[in-house]
């Protein structure tokens, strides 16, 4: 049997054309939506008369033989097929005869992979949700262990102010919440069906493009069916998404490194995500948050080559949209594993209490809180408090101490009008809490977002239940 479309043509194609025009070695991975689309589409010509019910039985019965072939691997895959759709209509027909040549009535492959690829975004966006709320859900348990645990909390990687590290596992949940509302978001505004469209203008049969739509869990069909299969927005949306994410996780994936190091101490990764050196035996390598953090660049390339594939096409479909597939699967499977395996570090990785407490007398972090005592309690203005506190904590450092450790009497030389009271106000723990408002550090502030946390977790895992 030849290819579907060679009636026009006088000549064979080439092999190295068939090597070149080829995307069934990629596009395979679509088999499922391949089938599932067809068989909507074919109930729908059943439906509307163009396919009778004993065709429509004999295509149902063909595709379930095409499946169990392809999943037991005694499919054939021949390059010359050229994609999944010609390959799986190819053997249907070769199993049933003219009804499997019937099955293509009403659509082109035009709007057929922008169903196939659409249904496998789709369908991932949902299973990346799942991960995103299993990662957010072991950051939240980790962060309600510790909203008393103090950490200095950093600007410049420079010590900056106490916090608890609860509050800070919370940002990174926070970060991950905006990206599962992005994919929430997407997965809405993208749950169109494209087939029905054909080739770019409709087709004259009186097909049912809502019963199609209902029948593939779609919301309704698409409006405009020359933009249909010309768009790949849905894509583009997904690799942004994922490249935000990812952004996100390598950042948090950069401070598991740090923390992990010999310097900060502050966690300890379980041995079953670490890696040992192949000539230093005492070395324990934090190889899964570098490779988290390597892999981020893949998916800022699968965006961007996406992105540049689109920029210059006309419409309507265009070869060049072929291009689609591969940095996208790639994308949705780094982000997949990704979430996974974090979600694997966070819950087995030790805290370091005692190194992070001991890190929060380094670097004179209650300075602040001396500088708003200066302003609160003494009435002096800020920028003169300023100018103050810089002078106290240049006394610290001559002595070789944090300046939550010098007495009242060395700090009141510095200035009289500071009270005995201000040893009260440096007090590394009263520093953190009494930054209670909205959003702090506090651990009552933290606690109270870990709970809204909490609640938005099971809102949504109601919903996807």
């Amino acid at each position: 049997m030849g290819k579907m479309w060679s009636g026009r043509f006088g000549e064979s194609a080439s092999k190295l054309l068939d090597k070149f025009n080829a995307s069934l070695d990629f596009d395979k991975k679509l088999y499922k939506y391949d089938i599932q689309g067809s068989l909507a589409h074919a109930k729908m010509l059943n439906a509307r008369g163009i396919l009778s019910d004993e065709e429509y039985r004999d295509i149902e019965k063909g595709m379930e033989q095409v499946l169990e072939e392809i999943e037991s691997g005694q499919f054939t895959f021949d390059i010359a097929d050229e994609d999944i759709h010609m390959a799986i209509e190819k053997r249907l027909t070769e199993l049933i005869g003219d009804a499997g040549k019937k099955l293509h009535t009403a659509r082109s492959r035009n709007d057929q992979v922008a169903l196939d690829f659409r249904l496998y975004v789709q369908d991932h966006n949902r299973i990346i949700q799942e991960l995103i709320l299993n990662l957010v859900e072991a950051l939240v348990e980790t962060a309600s262990r510790h909203t008393e645990t103090m950490l200095p909390g950093m600007t410049h990687l420079q010590h900056a102010q106490p916090i608890n590290f609860g509050y800070h596992l919370m940002a990174y949940a926070s970060m991950l919440r905006r990206d599962y509302e992005r994919f929430e978001s997407s997965y809405e505004r993208n749950n169109l069906s494209p087939i029905g469209c054909a080739a770019l203008a409709g087709t004259p049969h009186p097909i049912d493009r809502e019963m199609t739509a209902r029948n593939l869990g779609f919301d309704a069909p698409t409006l405009n069916c020359l933009d249909t299969v010309s768009d790949r927005d849905f894509a583009l949306e997904m690799l942004f998404n994922i490249a935000t994410m990812m952004m996100h996780i390598s950042r948090f994936s950069e401070e598991l490194i740090l923390w992990s190091s010999s310097e900060f101490g502050f966690v300890t990764l379980s041995d079953a995500y670490s890696t040992g050196s192949s000539i230093m035996p005492q070395k324990k390598n934090p190889d899964v948050p570098e490779l988290l953090r390597g892999k981020t660049g893949r998916t800022y390339g699968n965006l961007m080559a996406l992105l540049t594939v689109m920029k210059g096409l006309p419409l309507a479909y265009n070869k060049d949209m072929q291009e689609d597939k591969e940095g996208t699967f790639d994308s949705v499977e780094t982000a997949e594993i990704s979430l996974t395996i974090l979600t694997e570090v966070v819950k087995t990785m030790r805290v370091n209490v005692r190194r992070m407490e001991d890190a929060c007398r380094v670097g004179h972090l209650s300075a602040t809180d001396l500088a708003d005592y200066l302003v609160e309690k003494c009435g002096i203005p800020f920028r003169e408090a300023h100018f103050i506190t810089g002078r106290a904590v240049a006394l610290a450092e001559e002595r070789g101490v944090d300046l939550s450790e010098l007495p009242a009497e060395e700090l009141k030389k510095i200035d009289g009008r500071i009270g005995k009271d201000v040893t009260k106000f440096l007090g590394l723990r009263h520093s953190m809490n009494a930054r209670d408002s909205q959003g702090g550090t506090s651990t009552a502030r933290s606690v109270e977002q870990i709970e809204a946390m909490k609640e938005w977790l099971e809102r949504k895992n109601a919903r996807a239940g």
